[in-house]
């Protein structure tokens, strides 16, 4: 009851406050037990205004940044969703509330396996997960009605693009290092078309198509 408690609020304080107002959106994240995607001893600060760190050096979003990257992706419930970064595994499960399937790459073997054994903990069934590098993306289940990077990329990867379906859309942080602008690009028939949300600030996104590991 506690942290239900603390769901509506954080939807109702961070989120509705500040702009977000698809229904499937704030369902999606009055549903999801977000503490759970943290370690035990952050569970009682997993529902403020702010990323926490979940191990390897990476972290949980904030949540009004998953609140904004998913209405952003205007995700219906016949889409068919890719997810660069598992991490945590929240984004994922946001997305898994409202479209027919998500596609979740992670890099880091560790993210992998805890991910994996909480989706099914969960019984989150619709979300299939990889081991890979998550920036040449999955394009044995392309095309991809949406496409979602959890991390900063010093570009976007032409081969995420190329993935998307003709109405897909993607949403990517993009920028240097340290901050980023997060973009949403939408692919036509006449090509791809992109537009800023603003700024923002992502771990950095590492593959072939990303930055190189230090």
């Amino acid at each position: 009851m506690k942290y239900q408690r603390l769901r509506n609020e954080m939807v109702t304080k961070q989120i509705i406050a500040r702009g977000i107002s698809d229904p499937r959106v704030l369902s999606a994240l009055r549903s999801v037990p977000r503490h759970l995607f943290v370690s035990e001893a952050m569970m009682d600060q997993a529902y403020g205004d702010f990323p926490l760190p979940i191990g390897e050096q990476q972290t949980i979003s904030q949540p009004y940044i998953v609140a904004e990257m998913t209405q952003a992706l205007q995700v219906t419930p016949e889409d068919r969703v890719l997810e660069i970064g598992t991490g945590s595994g929240y984004q994922a499960a946001i997305l898994a509330q409202i479209a027919f399937r998500v596609y979740t790459v992670e890099r880091i073997h560790s993210l992998y396996t805890r991910t994996r054994k909480l989706f099914d903990q969960l019984r989150y069934h619709n979300i299939v997960t990889r081991y890979s590098d998550g920036t040449t993306g999955w394009k044995e289940h392309s095309p991809f009605d949406a496409i979602i990077v959890t991390a900063g990329a010093p570009e976007i990867p032409a081969v995420l693009v190329n993935q998307l379906a003709i109405g897909g859309r993607m949403v990517i942080p993009v920028g240097d290092r340290h901050t980023q602008d997060l973009i949403k690009l939408f692919r036509d028939e006449q090509g791809v078309h992109q537009s800023s949300l603003g700024g923002c600030r992502f771990v950095k996104l590492i593959g072939e198509h990303g930055w190189r590991e230090s």
